[in-house]
């Protein structure tokens, strides 16, 4: 049997977990079969089943035309069960690095396992150790998977963000960035795209109104440079350089870059860090450049400078 399309992302103790699963609804199946479902070469899933016998899972080999794999005596698991708010915490966790969300349910996981795996993973959960991420922010599991559901059943709702009133918007999806949850709508009251900070939305009501989002949409890219636009102090750099040079140096947030000519090029956006965009974004740029619009900019970038050439002078 030909596999299927790989499963993309999936490391292989992962689709060995798969194939756990797969034993477990389907008692029997062959090596074929479980290709197939995986998207693998039925080495590859032999591979698998020898990941779970090391792991102490007693998966049998039955021998014959009608013969395949099944879980062996001594393989049932307990039970998981979930309250709404472990399951959804859970997948924010992994999406968007939330690991105080998945206490209880982390915990039911590790005893569903197999003696094993789960002694592994209780040992990384005791001794491993993460920085907080100043960046991640808590949005509400429940309000957002109100969200999740809007953006699958393309339905307009109404939000209320912050202390504004109340918004018609079509959700268009969700998108994780740097431990943030956004919103990528169009707002019917700016008639324009919109990009919503999640863990300041207050409320959600869901709307008997249907959408299309655009054919061709890509969440994470027209997030990038939606965040490039619409900020308080505009922004034009120059760069002494051809287009296809300088634009993996640069961020898709800092604005829309287009092409002068055969050997420059032009960065048009907005910032509400000037600071931030002249010391962590252009300076690493390796390509001379000369600000010509956004005085705030030009302040920080002529104070940078400053600051660098008093580094190097001689006592």
């Amino acid at each position: 049997m030909l596999p299927g399309p790989p499963s993309p992302g999936l490391t292989p103790t992962a689709r060995a977990l798969r194939t756990l699963d797969l034993l477990w609804e389907r008692p029997g199946l062959g090596a074929g079969e479980l290709a197939g479902r995986l998207g693998v070469t039925e080495r590859a899933v032999r591979r698998y089943v020898g990941m779970l016998r090391e792991a102490g899972v007693p998966v049998e080999s039955v021998p014959g035309p009608g013969g395949g794999y099944r879980l062996g005596r001594g393989a049932r698991l307990p039970p998981v069960r979930f309250t709404q708010e472990e399951a959804l915490g859970l997948v924010m966790a992994v999406l968007g690095g939330r690991p105080e969300l998945v206490g209880t349910a982390l915990g039911k996981v590790v005893r569903a396992l197999p003696a094993e795996v789960g002694r592994q993973a209780a040992l990384l959960g005791a001794y491993a150790a993460a920085v907080p991420d100043p960046y991640v922010t808590r949005p509400d599991p429940v309000l957002t998977a109100e969200l999740a559901g809007a953006v699958a059943a393309r339905r307009r709702v109404a939000l209320g963000y912050r202390d504004d009133a109340e918004a018609e918007v079509d959700p268009w999806a969700l998108v994780v960035r740097q431990g943030r949850w956004y919103l990528l709508c169009h707002s019917h009251r700016a008639a324009a795209v919109r990009t919503y900070r999640v863990d300041r939305i207050r409320a959600v009501r869901g709307l008997d109104r249907r959408f299309t989002p655009p054919p061709d949409l890509d969440p994470v890219a027209a997030l990038e440079e939606h965040l490039g636009l619409g900020w308080e102090f505009g922004t034009r750099v120059v760069f002494h350089a051809p287009l296809a040079d300088v634009a993996p140096w640069l961020r898709p947030h800092m604005g829309r870059l287009e092409a002068l000519d055969d050997a420059s090029c032009v960065l048009v956006g907005s910032t509400r860090n000037p600071a931030m965009y002249a010391g962590e974004w252009l300076a690493r740029v390796p390509f001379g450049f000369r600000v010509e619009g956004g005085e705030e900019l030009r302040a920080e970038v002529a104070a940078l400078a400053e600051r660098f050439a008093r580094a190097v002078e001689v006592a």
